[in-house]
């Protein structure tokens, strides 16, 4: 674990916002989840490197640095 997840807002009894749950999920229920993650990256004193390392390691699931799967696809790569 690098040390900057140590001190991310997303850790804890927020976490399960971050990726899709194991069951079906509707589109709204999705949405509504993706915003309160959002949300949360927006305030988080880690943000830019949840990005760089979501970008780096071309994270395939989740909401990381406040960007979806969907959105750093369409971002170009990092270092």
């Amino acid at each position: 674990m690098d040390d900057w997840q140590l001190d991310a807002l997303c850790r804890g009894a927020h976490a399960y916002l971050f990726f899709p749950p194991s069951t079906f999920e509707r589109k709204e229920e999705r949405e509504r989840r993706e915003m309160k993650a959002k949300a949360i990256c927006g305030v988080c004193p880690v943000r830019m490197p949840c990005t760089t390392h979501a970008l780096q390691i071309r994270e395939p699931f989740g909401i990381w640095g406040g960007l979806t799967e969907t959105e750093r696809r369409s971002m170009p790569l990092v270092g």
